[in-house]
């Protein structure tokens, strides 16, 4: 679909049975496409359902709006977290997420599922589910990767603080003497020259040439330097006065090789683990996404019953605006059901100014609208 023109929001409609049913739909289809096509749109079947008193429908409208927002933000919270999951190709989100464009208009076109079969109660426990699941193996996700990250932030970094397991080898040590030790010490790249001249005067006992470079970083580079233990606090201290950078490390291949199995731990644990959680979020999106339309669906059938009376007399119908014209089609439509509503006139005139994009639910029309706000994405 042409992104410049396709809205990813859709307005859910409904308006009364003229004629026929089928009128009411052939004439808002000719309305909104005859000279400029103003929206793309296919009927939208809600299957009859028992009507209760009126009492019962306006505790049901108020019941069915609070269950809407409660759906909605679990549909975002899964799509959202996809896009968390996926991480460096956000572009996929869109193609594992059943919202987009076209799908999401099947979907709301082909609401087979009998409404009456579907209370509320079992709508909302079943995201509800959805909406417990998706924290629990968000969260331990979240666990898993934020360990992973931390044990390659201490593989990274500078060479004052990262760590160095994966650089230093046996060879680079004098081990197991009673009376030499090595210490490893990071010197400026600008200072090198000074710690070559320097090194071995720095204390008494230092082992002439015994420093090597082991590795470097942009700044820096690792040496090694062996000298006598009862001198390391001199050496030390002296180091420090040059910018020569003792650092804290004792040697041992068991620690070493237990950070290392961790980390191919954690990260062979991700991997186990990003399969499944994409696929859970795919289904999972798509249940929460139906249960979504549904409840649209049951808002539709409960406010046009409430405003267009007894029997049930009314076309549902599913439209996907045209960005560029949402205020023409805001007219177009106005202009086709003013006369349900006397008291319409005076407020609709008020806000035939305001920009289609920024219509809230709770404006009012003569005929029945709910948005389904597909962008379900906050990209940051």
């Amino acid at each position: 679909q042409d992104k410049d023109t396709k809205m990813t929001e859709f307005w859910l409609i409904s308006a009364p049975g003229e004629k026929t049913c089928q009128q009411t739909w052939e004439k808002l289809h000719a309305a909104t496409t005859k000279n400029n096509n103003l929206s793309t749109n296919s009927k939208f079947n809600i299957p009859d359902l028992k009507v209760g008193t009126l009492d019962v429908l306006v505790g049901l409208s108020d019941e069915l709006a609070k269950l809407d927002a409660f759906v909605e933000s679990v549909v975002k919270k899964v799509a959202q977290y996809m896009a968390d999951v996926l991480e460096d190709s956000k572009d996929k989100v869109q193609e594992n997420l059943l919202a987009n464009g076209g799908k999401a208009l099947t979907i709301c076109a082909s609401l087979k599922v009998s409404l009456d079969t579907i209370p509320f109660l079992f709508i909302f426990k079943g995201v509800n589910q959805i909406d417990n699941d998706l924290k629990a193996r968000a969260s331990a996700y979240n666990n898993l990767k934020g360990n992973l990250q931390n044990l390659e932030r201490k593989n990274a970094g500078s060479l004052l603080t990262r760590s160095l397991a994966d650089i230093v080898k046996k060879e680079d040590f004098v081990l197991d003497s009673e009376y030499l030790v090595t210490l490893l010490v990071i010197v400026p790249k600008l200072s090198y020259n000074d710690w070559v001249k320097q090194y071995e005067t720095l204390a008494e006992m230092v082992v002439p040439r015994s420093s090597n470079v082991l590795f470097e970083d942009q700044d820096s580079y690792l040496c090694n330097v062996t000298l006598f233990r009862k001198a390391v606090d001199d050496f030390k201290h002296k180091a420090r006065e040059y910018k020569f950078m003792v650092r804290d490390f004792q040697y041992n291949e068991e620690e070493m090789k237990a950070d290392k199995e961790e980390m191919n731990r954690l990260s062979t644990d991700k991997k186990k683990q990003f399969g499944p959680l994409v696929r859970w979020l795919k289904v999972n999106f798509s249940e929460a996404f139906i249960a979504w339309i549904h409840v649209k669906a049951l808002r539709v059938f409960v406010e046009s019953v409430l405003r267009y009376g007894l029997p049930v007399n009314f076309q549902a119908m599913l439209l996907q605006p045209n960005k560029k014209t949402m205020k023409k089609l805001r007219e177009v439509l106005y202009d086709l059901y003013k006369h349900l509503d006397s008291s319409a006139a005076a407020i609709i005139d008020a806000t035939m100014d305001i920009p289609g994009l920024n219509l809230s639910q709770q404006e009012y029309y003569p005929y029945v609208y709910y948005k389904i706000d597909c962008n379900l994405l906050e990209f940051k």
